[in-house]
């Protein structure tokens, strides 16, 4: 051994620290492996939950559908953020931050990192093959030929204003006793009727309310007609309905025949009801137009064979034909539900012969029809073009105003029936896309805003200015924001045919006063009350309102016990007149003050009341009365300077109640009173409140 090696290893002798000069115990040596060994199997377990929490986490990313050219607008909205968080991914990069906008393009690479950098994954969007579903709709056939074509009844319509006479006109026709039938003495359905007149011919006849609820029933029988008889009061002239009568015929381009009727009444003027309607453009013969006046008395009868003789000349000249071998044709009038029969519809067939067999489609029903009947419920085997028919067999119940088309087979039915269901469900589909849409526009529009106003500053100072605007909004608890109860009142509604409900709905929907109280309609169907209509009632803590139908003693126990409000009508202006009642009773009602008496502050003085000395105001009554257990209010010049209750009021020394006009009196209050001060006493009264809802009738 040299000297050298000697130095050095003896200099690191003595630098080496004590501690790693120990020497270990067979034991201590024992428990040090042992519990390396245990510290090593914990970091194994450690490692393995580590892994299978990265496992999750790379299972739980969110998938973002990028492409090339992205801007970063259209980035940020793929992924569900907002701009800035784009520009905070692309910190520490080579981009330039303040250059960027929503506009701007970014390049593949830095899509890409702002994905990865916000804990997402990509993948590229792709091109994608839509099918276009196979129309298997069913549509008219194409016209007849001429020599197909066999002459057929006229299909006419009733039409006019409420009250004219246009039941009791039919009625006297048929020789029945429609109007007493009706409740209120109107009418409330379009009656489809067969007239055969003395001569032979027969008639179709539809008999439409004249009420203003009732206009898209009006519409409805205008259009499935051939000749409008439009029905005018001699003594009341040309009303409301009697004017969108004339405009409905017009629209349909249906020719049209004035039956001037109750001209057996004294104060009848048939001739000034001929020029309220030159007015209309609705030119009678006499002025030198075409249209037929007939004046008739349809209580009496008198001259009704002129009016069916002008209508059955019309006909022949508007030479009315039809084929009646070809498919059936026809157009729905009326559907309702019957206990019996179930879905029941009253058609007027347009063309072919309906008979027992034959597979319908209207709208988005079928039916494979078991049963005809005729307007008495007498049973057919078949009906032909023009006639009015009720129809058994559908498998649901279709809408008035539909189209009936005959199909070849069940399962044409079937498909046809699917695709108008698709359709309709594409273009709800396609209404909710535009709504959200527009509603995202208005938002992004907001967001644009709220940027521009904040472009001068650059990105930092923008999070830190939009952070501070912020603040305040989200600073309460969830727990602690109180939301104003708005009023709310859900209605069922139920009647008796589909046309009813179409009125009653078209009613509802002209509601304009949601900000008194919001009302909505949370079902409506066809038929007598049932359970189902009470426990959604319940539900939804709402009123049940029926049209012509009727519910037995256990629906009306039953209603009573759950403490849902049952509402039945026959009449629909009752019917609205009570759910405007419904409505105006939930408004709180209208506080107002009522003055009683007025007083001015005469003099103040001190009234020593044990150790204490309390200032009374005198006061000297000018108009009505004070009354201690009313409120009362100070006026200074034109400012309120107190309002509450007396602690005293004394007429000389006595404690009273009351002071009249003209007597002095005594008031101690927790206010500051001086002379001169006008006193006012008053009480609160609650006066209800009614909805500004009108319906217009």
């Amino acid at each position: 051994m040299n000297v050298m090696s000697f130095v050095v290893g003896r200099a690191s002798s003595l630098l080496a620290p004590p501690l790693l000069r120990l020497t270990r115990s067979p034991a201590s040596s024992f428990i040090y492996q042992q519990n390396r060994s245990h510290a090593s199997k914990q970091v194994k377990g450690q490692k393995k939950v580590q892994k299978i929490q990265q496992g999750k986490a790379k299972a739980d990313k969110q998938e973002v559908e990028i492409r090339r050219r992205m801007t970063v607008g259209a980035l940020a909205q793929a992924m569900n953020k907002d701009f800035d968080h784009v520009l905070e991914a692309l910190l520490n990069t080579e981009v330039d931050l303040d250059s960027l906008d929503l506009d701007s393009v970014l390049e593949e690479k830095w899509i890409k990192e702002v994905v990865i950098r916000s804990g997402m994954k990509f993948r590229w969007a792709q091109m994608r093959e839509t099918r276009e579903r196979e129309n298997k709709d069913v549509h008219r056939k194409p016209p007849a030929e001429p020599a197909c074509l066999v002459p057929r009844p006229p299909v006419v319509t009733i039409m006019g204003h409420v009250d004219h006479g246009k039941t009791t006109l039919l009625d006297s026709l048929r020789r029945s006793q429609l109007v007493s039938m009706e409740a209120g003495g109107i009418t409330q359905h379009i009656g489809a009727f067969l007239v055969q007149l003395p001569s032979g011919e027969k008639i179709t006849f539809l008999d439409t309310p004249g009420h203003a609820v009732f206009s898209s029933m009006r519409a409805r029988g205008a259009n499935a007609t051939d000749v409008v008889i439009l029905v005018v009061a001699a003594d009341d002239g040309v009303m409301a309905q009697t004017v969108e009568s004339i405009q409905l015929a017009r629209k349909a381009k249906v020719p049209i025949i004035v039956a001037v009727n109750k001209c057996d009444r004294p104060q009848a003027d048939p001739e000034r009801v001929k020029k309220e309607l030159l007015a209309h453009d609705v030119v009678c013969e006499q002025f030198g137009g075409d249209v037929q006046a007939i004046h008739v008395s349809a209580l009496k009868g008198d001259n009704l064979c002129a009016l069916a003789e002008a209508t059955v000349a019309l006909a022949e000249v508007l030479e009315l034909k039809s084929d009646p071998r070809g498919s059936v044709e026809g157009i729905i009038i009326e559907s309702r539900i019957d206990r019996g029969k179930g879905p029941v519809t009253t058609a007027i067939i347009q063309r072919g012969t309906l008979k027992k067999g034959c597979v319908l489609v209207a709208g988005r029903s079928w039916a494979k029809v078991r049963l005809l009947y005729d307007e008495n419920g007498q049973a057919l085997a078949k009906a032909g073009p023009s006639a009015a028919v009720e129809v058994v067999g559908w498998k649901e119940l279709p809408s008035a105003g539909e189209l009936i088309l005959e199909v070849e087979s069940e399962h044409r039915a079937r498909e046809a029936v699917e695709w108008r269901s698709y359709e309709e469900e594409q273009g709800k589909l396609m209404e909710e896309q535009d709504a959200i849409q527009a509603k995202q526009k208005l938002h992004y529009d907001a967001y644009r805003k709220e940027r521009e106003e904040l472009s001068h500053l650059s990105w930092r100072q923008r999070k830190s200015a939009l952070y501070r605007a912020n603040k305040s909004k989200f600073a309460m608890r969830s727990g602690e924001r109180t939301q104003r109860e708005e009023l709310h009142l859900p209605i069922i509604i139920k009647g008796d045919v589909d046309g009813s409900v179409e009125a009653i709905l078209n009613i509802v929907d002209s509601y304009d006063a949601h900000e008194q109280c919001h009302m909505d309609v949370v079902h409506f169907g066809i038929g007598n009350i049932s359970e189902n209509d009470i426990i959604m009632a319940e539900t939804f803590s709402g009123s049940i309102y029926g049209f012509n139908v009727s519910a037995n003693k256990s629906i009306q126990q039953m209603a009573l016990k759950r403490g849902v409000p049952l509402k039945l009508h026959n009449v629909v202006y009752k019917l609205i007149d009570e759910l405007k009642d419904e409505l105006s009773a939930k408004l709180p009602p209208i506080s107002r003050e009522n003055i009683i008496g007025e007083a001015s502050v005469v003099a103040m003085f001190d009234v020593t009341v044990g150790k204490k000395k309390v200032p009374i105001a005198g006061c000297r009554v000018q108009k009505g009365h004070l009354d201690r257990r009313l409120r009362f209010r100070v006026i200074r010049g034109q400012d309120t300077i107190w309002e509450g209750s007396l602690l005293a009021l004394k007429h000389h020394k006595e404690d009273v109640q009351t002071v009249k006009t003209g007597m002095e009196c005594g008031l101690s209050a927790d206010a500051d009173f001086r002379t001169g001060d006008e006193v006012v006493c008053f009480e609160e009264l609650d006066s209800p409140q009614t909805t500004a809802w009108d319906p217009g009738f």
